[in-house]
């Protein structure tokens, strides 16, 4: 399957590329949403990572009374375990995958890349992540689920057994429920994943404290001094 080079926004860094953070943004939103966040990361001066935002397509999404707006997959339900739609979900990373192999093609090994994503975005993002063929730099996934909600994705790749997946949910999310992050959480730490929570005291949304530990986290997986 094929499709059309995703739309994005890339900042590049001062310093020539050697990583890069793929960065999913949540329903409705676009890669403009997260873009500004970079300098707010106070990553080290000088470093070498290139942040991709992508956009996502747009399409007819059902819960929305069937608006046309940016997303990821289409959202059929409330309902955690109907809420989405694997073919969306299938079709999505395979656009993820593409962007991973432009950047392996950059010349930025899988090693160096982490795959980020917010919401809508962050279970793209664990679901590609879970299941990419080559080991990846780390998984970052905020305020979101897995799509199977009960279950890991199936072909998880061994290649990603023991890479580092960040967690971080709102303590009073009414999008995204803290159970459904709990329910996540328990399976990647029942399958012996290497998983960080954190939860903070916000709704769906990101906290300044949340910013700080994603900036740490960042600075350790890609190995920035």
């Amino acid at each position: 399957m094929s499709a059309a080079p995703l739309e994005r926004i890339t900042i590049e860094p001062t310093l020539p590329a050697t990583a890069c953070v793929i960065w999913l943004h949540g329903l409705g939103d676009s890669g403009a949403g997260f873009s500004p966040i970079v300098p707010e990361l106070g990553l080290p001066k000088n470093h070498p990572v290139r942040f991709v935002f992508p956009h996502a397509p747009e399409q007819p999404v059902t819960i929305n009374q069937g608006y046309v707006m940016r997303s990821w997959y289409d959202i059929k339900s409330m309902d955690l375990h109907n809420r989405a739609d694997m073919q969306g979900v299938l079709e999505s990373e395979v656009k993820v995958r593409a962007l991973i192999s432009e950047q392996i093609s950059a010349g930025i090994p899988a090693s160096n890349i982490v795959l980020a994503g917010f919401s809508q975005g962050g279970v793209v993002s664990m679901f590609t992540g879970l299941r990419y063929p080559e080991k990846l730099a780390g998984v970052m996934a905020l305020s979101c689920y897995l799509p199977n909600a009960d279950a890991l994705p199936e072909q998880l790749s061994e290649a990603n057994r023991e890479t580092d997946i960040l967690q971080l949910h709102g303590e009073n999310d009414d999008v995204v429920p803290l159970s459904a992050g709990k329910m996540a959480n328990k399976l990647l730490n029942e399958h012996g994943y290497p998983v960080t929570w954190k939860t903070y005291p916000m709704a769906h949304s990101v906290h300044p404290t949340e910013i700080r530990d994603i900036a740490s986290w960042l600075v350790t997986r890609l190995d920035l001094v």
